[in-house]
């Protein structure tokens, strides 16, 4: 098998394994009312294997998914809202941490995956971020205000993404390992 059929199929590979973690993710709903985004380490690992292009991809997939499965909240307030902020906050999770990746391997595999781990939900969660200030900040006030917070900037922290920020980067970086593990046996 040539390289580039093998690229197409880790590729391929990635992008079932961030579908069906995105599905599942949906169902098992552990904090707020956002599900926690599991697939950010298969985004990484298809990033760091196949470069950035691979990354943005995945990100891509992984945004799809969301609105297909879980952007219903979001979507009733707005449409074109959702469609940006989801698919821009996931392709450059994936985009960025290829690209972070790739700048740092030569130094250290394990530092380069450690700081790609840390890019990908801090771009997911920042963009996410972004997009509610943009969108959605009208309806996130009535959302703070029903919940019992004095802000809206409170609530997003503190109910909407803080726990599942913190829970993404903890996955991710207690993966880095094994993540350099399996870049290791895929660049075999």
């Amino acid at each position: 098998m040539n390289e580039k059929t093998k690229k197409l199929v880790g590729i391929g590979l990635f992008t079932a394994i961030v579908i069906v973690l995105q599905v599942l993710a949906v169902m098992i709903r552990p904090t707020g009312i956002f599900t926690i985004s599991l697939v950010l380490a298969p985004i990484i690992i298809g990033a760091a294997l196949y470069g950035w292009q691979a990354g943005a991809w995945l990100g891509f997939v992984f945004g799809v998914v969301v609105l297909i499965n879980d952007a219903g909240a979001f979507m009733a307030v707005s449409v074109p809202g959702t469609v940006i902020t989801v698919l821009v906050k996931g392709t450059c999770a994936g985009l960025l941490a290829g690209l972070v990746y790739k700048a740092i391997e030569k130094k250290s595999g394990l530092l380069a995956v450690m700081t790609a781990g840390v890019v990908a939900p801090v771009t997911n969660t920042g963009l996410f971020l972004v997009g509610c200030r943009l969108f959605f900040m009208d309806t996130i006030n009535g959302w703070a205000a029903a919940a019992g917070y004095e802000s809206a900037g409170a609530y997003l922290i503190l109910a909407i993404v803080g726990v599942n920020f913190l829970i993404e980067l903890a996955v991710n970086l207690v993966l880095s390992s094994v993540i350099v593990r399996l870049i290791k046996i895929g660049k075999r």
